[in-house]
């Protein structure tokens, strides 16, 4: 018996997963992310936490719902995160002088000593990843990326 291959339906769109570009883009992200993680654990930092802190590296002393907008998770999710964060000396809540309402996030001594060795262990991925990639098929690969997410923003 002989299974017909099923033909796109439009545009960029095709059923098969070894050619649908969701399922090529969840795959290489699931895979970025789990050695991203294994070379994480030895400091005892999670995905969550690397990412909150990655933003906190750029654009310190956020309040909690600018960091979730900036990162795409939730604020309610974030809340666990950031105490466990908080409880391991990775970061400091302070009231913000201009609006005591507001809490803004702040790194601490070793949150900022860990930068270099964690940044070190997305690159290796990435790099690793991309090793037998020319420049410009990098720099295609990343354009690409921000048009679909621009495009996906807003729509």
């Amino acid at each position: 018996m002989t299974v017909a291959r099923a033909k796109p339906l439009s545009g960029a769109f095709d059923p098969e997963p070894a050619n649908s570009i969701g399922y090529l883009i969840r795959d290489s992200s699931r895979m970025i992310l789990s050695r991203l993680q294994a070379l994480l654990e030895p400091h005892n930092v999670t995905l969550g936490q690397y990412f909150i802190l990655r933003e906190l590296w750029q654009n310190e002393g956020v309040t909690q719902r600018e960091l979730c907008a900036r990162i795409g998770i939730g604020e309610q999710s974030a809340v666990a995160t950031i105490d466990a964060m908080e409880a391991r000396d990775l970061v400091v809540r302070t009231r913000s002088r201009q609006d005591r309402r507001k809490i803004q996030l702040y790194l601490t001594d070793r949150s900022r000593g860990l930068r270099d060795e964690l940044l070190g262990a997305a690159a290796q991925v990435i790099n690793a990843a991309t090793a037998d990639f020319a420049p410009s098929e990098i720099a295609t690969l990343r354009g690409l990326l921000r048009k679909l997410n621009d495009r996906l923003e807003r729509t």
